[in-house]
Formats: structure tokens, sequence, C-alpha cells
């Protein structure tokens, strides 16, 4: 979720956990290039330095598509559910890939250890086994009909899963820019004049995919902070995945998305109660702290949290520059972190709900409940805790 995006701002949904689930796979083919920079421009004197990276787009980015393409219609808008990004080949969009859980350690693209959460009963502390000193892969990702092998608690048959990379990479261009009545460098700006961005290369037979629970008519878009044209397809998501999504995901799940939890200032590692005000909305569990943790965590396995911010805009995703211009600037939300995608939950109670029963108020809100978006979408991994 990192990066910058435009979200419709008047089609913030009702504050319920009643949305539709998902039924929709939108499948997105770049035309040519995308783009996915993120940084401050560089000075003409000092060019050390590489603006940050920020791909594929986040699902905030496809909801201001929807907004877009509705005009910011409440009829569709209300309740509109997304997730993602996630990839797939472009032959076969219904496997997509989801980041590989972190207790997968894989080297040469293959699963060489399934970490597994170990604790005695009567003792406090537990650990994950086996205990392994190497280095391994980051950033794989495996296909979503493989999900339940994964699940299965014997390492032969995890060890036989395919494990691939994503299928994209980035082509730095050094741009100049340009006064707009002449083919010159502007030399006045005082923050240069020049800026790096991050060009992304998809591969061709590959393809970008989110989830979704509303119909997008299949056409050409714009698509990301640069506004590139992508071509959009939606497909009905198998019921073999929406089997998937409606599992409770018990003791042991890992995400699948960014998933950012606490309050609106604070960034968490687990979802607590909130309500206006970032007051807490039940009795305190710690004397010494304001806010009440949903999950009785038992264990843990992440990586570095994540940048996630947004921006909030207006319904229409084009028009002309004249006309950007006189609009009133595009409010941008507060710099958050979060939890990456394949991180490991290991709760002491078992959560009798799927993802798309939990409630709204797990979930932090500044515009749009985060949930729309997606957040720390979750599948059950029983195969993680003995």
């Amino acid at each position: 979720m990192s990066g910058i995006e435009t979200v419709e701002k008047d089609s913030t949904p009702s504050n319920n956990s009643s949305r539709p689930p998902f039924k929709y796979l939108i499948v997105i083919e770049p035309l040519g290039f995308l783009y996915g920079s993120a940084g401050k421009f560089l000075s003409p004197e000092n060019l050390v330095g590489r603006s940050g990276s920020s791909f594929p787009p986040s699902a905030a980015a496809l909801s201001g598509l929807f907004a877009a393409y509705y005009k910011g219609d409440e009829k569709y808008l209300k309740n509109l559910q997304l997730a993602g990004p996630f990839w797939a080949w472009s032959e076969n969009p219904e496997n997509f890939y989801v980041p590989t859980p972190f207790n997968c350690l894989v080297k040469n693209s293959r699963i060489e250890h399934l970490l597994t959460w170990y604790k005695d009963s009567g003792k406090i502390e537990g650990k994950w086994l086996p205990s392994v000193v190497d280095k391994f892969d980051k950033g794989t990702c495996i296909a979503i009909q493989q999900w339940e092998k994964l699940a299965l608690r014997q390492q032969e048959e995890s060890q036989k899963i395919p494990v691939a990379t994503p299928p994209w990479k980035y082509t730095p261009h050094l741009h100049p820019r340009l006064k707009e009545d002449e083919r010159r460098v502007d030399q006045d700006l005082e923050r240069g004049s020049l800026f790096l961005e991050n060009a992304v290369q998809l591969n061709p037979d590959a393809c970008l995919v989110y989830l979704s629970n509303t119909q997008l008519k299949d056409d050409w878009y714009r698509f990301g902070g640069e506004g590139h044209m992508v071509d959009v397809r939606c497909h009905n998501l198998s019921e073999t995945v929406q089997d998937l999504l409606n599992q409770h995901v018990g003791r042991s799940f890992a995400l699948i998305t960014p998933a950012v939890w606490g309050s609106n200032r604070l960034s968490k590692r687990e979802p607590v109660y909130l309500e206006k005000g970032n007051k807490p909305k039940y009795q305190q569990e710690n004397p010494e702290s304001n806010e009440k943790t949903v999950w009785s965590l038992e264990a843990l396995i992440t990586e570095r949290p994540i940048p996630f911010r947004y921006r909030l805009g207006d319904s229409q995703s084009i028009s002309s520059e004249l006309e950007q211009r006189k609009k009133p600037p595009k409010l941008l939300s507060r710099g958050r972190y979060a939890v990456p995608p394949g991180t490991v939950y290991i709760v002491q109670e078992s959560i009798e709900k799927s993802w798309q029963e939990w409630s709204d108020d797990w979930f932090p809100q500044e515009g749009p409940s985060l949930k729309r978006w997606g957040c720390g979408l979750a599948l059950p991994l029983p195969s993680a805790v003995n």
C-alpha cells in the first residue's frame, strides 16, 4: 500500500461489516510502461540519491478508478470492497499469485523449511521450529490455488509448491522539468529542475489482479498516479477462491495484503478497538494504555513495516490541465506504516470468522474505512501452529 494514490472523498461507505463478499477479479494489463515513483525531487547541483519505488498500485488507486467510472454514485460506491494488489499470468488470471507467508523459508525458488510454532502446555514462552540459520529469498509469491496445500502440516507437500518472483523490473529515468512555453529547463524553480522517475516494465505475459465486490466495465482506463493507459477486464471470481476467502481464519493465519492497525496517529502490529476521536470504545485492558487490543496475540512472524499513504481527490480522473489547476489541492492522508503482506499471526483464541466478517471497528478510518481497500486480508494457515 505504499505510494500516493487518489481516491474518491465523497464515497465513504457505511460503518458496518455487511459489505457484499468478493465476487469479481479485476485484471489490469498496462498498455506500455507503468510508473512507480515516490520521493523528493533531485537538485541540479546534487544528483546523489534515487526516488523511492511504489509498485504495484494499491487498492486505493483502484478505488479512485471505480469512483471516476461511477461518478461518485453512492448506489455503487457505498459498500465497495477491494483488495490487492496481486499478479497473475494472463493466460490464467484466476490462479493469481499472493505473497508467500514468512514462515516459509524459500531458497532457489523452493520452500526449504516450513516454520511451525511450538508451545508446551504450562510454559509461557514458545518457539518457532526448526531453528535455521541461513539466507533466504525475499519477495516471493505462490499461486492462490496452492494455498490449501500450504495449509497442510506436511513438509514434503509444501516443498513441492512452486514459488515465483514478481514479473516486473524497474528502469529509472532522469527527467528535466521544462518551462511551459519553452523547450528549455526551468532553472528558476527553488526545488530544482530534475526529477527521477521509476518506469516499471511488466512482463507482457503477466497482469495485475485485484479482488472486488463491484463489477467494472471492460475498457481502457487511466490508472495510477501518473494516469497511464491500461486495459481493464472484469472476471467472475472462481468458486474455489470464494470458498477459501469464506473460511474462518482460526488460530493461525497469514496476511496477503498490507495491514494498517491502530489509531489514526499510531500504527500497531494488531488491531485495537476505536471510536471517533481515537478514544477507547471498551474498557481499558491495560491501565497505562487507552486502547484495547482485539486479539490475544501469542506469536508473530513479520518484517519491517512499509509506508502507507493515499490522497483524497474528486471523481473526475480525466480532465484538462487548466481544470485541474482550478480545483482545490487534494488532501493527503496522514503518513502511516503497514504490517507487510506475508506476516503470520498466532492468536491464543481462535477467530471463528472469515476476514470478510471482521468488524469495521478493527480498522482505522480516515475518510473511507481501510477495510474498503482490503486492509490486512487474511487467509487461514493451520500448518503454522503445532
